[in-house]
């Protein structure tokens, strides 16, 4: 957990002063810095996207330690980059090295499901949200203060945090996957492809669609969300990283407190649902608030939405073997990498199309794009009921 708290923690902190630092090197006008910004989550994903199901399957042949280890050496390194970046294109390489480096969650979530009996994997996926989520709370609060300071400096501090994460693990993180469990991989199982062809496992297509279109969704945070605030209300980065902590506490205190008890009273589907819908009203909150004071109250209800990916993450956990569930994290990953592929170019397509005339987001319309993120929370209703058909046709293993 605590590797998983490091690591995310480095890539929130860049978060509040990445498209300021992206509109200084290109210049011109919202419009266009949303264009680049859009390309730089396009390329941060495609990485994931390839790295993704690479690593997940080399942790399951040669155990989840070394790579995630090698994982946090290399986001040293990405982050070094960038912190020193004279140009937007140095700037991207960077970033490209990120989405690479920073794929080891599947490597993670493969080694919280080896050490957790699967009755409590739901709960354990939620108490490594609450991780990922501490580190959203202090990431972008410690982001917007340091880059006040100057735009540069978090970066630099990212380096620091994930060689510390690597220097931890070295020390402190045992093999979770022992040498009986494993198995051997051929080329076609580091074929990113490859990791797709295991969403058509039984029981495995209809959860693994709901969770493609909530990390969908969820693209909508850092590919507009910021450039939405800084535009539409002028807020500055330590207010934007004070209200992306605020919803990092929500979402911990949920997948901390609320996730375990409310899967063992409703069930996992039942949990689904109620985070699935308490996200999309968050999202049509932020997208038509006329002031700041509006959208900070869909910041708590946006919070509910915490339920809903470790249920669904339990779900599938459930229903694969213990020596394919690196199989498993990396297509969930991989799933994480074309959604943040198509999710940074589809919504800050919407975004700079829904601008008004003059290229600001004074107008009420320029919420669009956190509304269609709350449409597609909405939509993911419809593949869940062929998840309960098999959950009640099929026991779980």
């Amino acid at each position: 957990m605590a590797t998983i708290l490091l690591d995310m923690l480095a890539m929130a902190i860049v978060l509040p002063v990445l498209p300021a630092l992206i509109t200084g090197l290109v210049g011109g006008g919202a419009g266009l810095s949303a264009h680049v910004f859009g390309a730089f989550g396009a390329a941060w994903a495609a990485m994931q996207f390839i790295a993704s199901p690479m690593l997940g399957a080399l942790s399951d042949r040669f155990g989840r330690r070394p790579v995630i280890l090698l994982s946090c050496l290399g986001q040293a390194v990405d982050f070094t980059v960038m912190a020193l970046a004279p140009s937007v294109g140095w700037l991207l390489a960077g970033r490209i090295l990120s989405g690479a480096s920073s794929a080891n969650i599947a490597a993670a979530n493969a080694y919280i499901s080896d050490v957790t009996p699967p009755e409590r994997r739901a709960a354990a996926f939620g108490v490594s949200g609450v991780a990922a989520a501490i580190g959203f709370v202090l990431g972008p609060a410690l982001g917007g203060l340091l880059g006040a300071v100057s735009l540069r400096l978090p970066f630099w501090f990212a380096a620091g945090l994930s060689l510390a994460n690597f220097l931890y693990g070295l020390v402190a993180l045992p093999e979770s996957l022992a040498p009986r469990r494993r198995r051997r991989i051929g080329w076609r199982g580091l074929n990113p492809l490859d990791a797709l062809r295991f969403y058509r496992r039984p029981g495995v297509a209809a959860p693994a669609t709901i969770y493609a279109l909530g990390t969908l969704a969820l693209q909508a945070v850092p590919s507009v969300m910021v450039l939405y605030v800084q535009e539409r209300f002028g807020w500055r980065p330590q207010l934007i990283g004070a209200t992306l902590a605020a919803a990092g506490v929500g979402f911990a205190v949920v997948g901390g407190v609320v996730v375990g008890p409310m899967v063992r009273r409703l069930g996992e589907p039942r949990t689904l649902i109620l985070g699935l819908i308490g996200g999309a009203a968050g999202f049509v909150l932020f997208g038509l608030a006329p002031d700041s004071r509006i959208f900070w109250i869909g910041v708590p209800v946006l919070s509910a939405w915490g339920l809903a990916m470790p249920a669904v993450q339990g779900i599938m956990a459930h229903r694969i073997g213990g020596r394919e569930q690196g199989r498993l994290q990396g297509l969930l990953a991989s799933l994480n990498g074309l959604t943040a592929l198509v999710g940074p170019l589809l919504f800050t397509t919407i975004y700079a199309a829904t601008l008004g005339p003059d290229g600001t987001a004074d107008v009420p319309r320029s919420g669009t794009a956190l509304v269609v993120a709350g449409l597609l929370l909405l939509a993911s209703l419809i593949p869940l009921r062929w998840a309960v058909r098999y959950q009640a046709g099929r026991p779980n293993p």
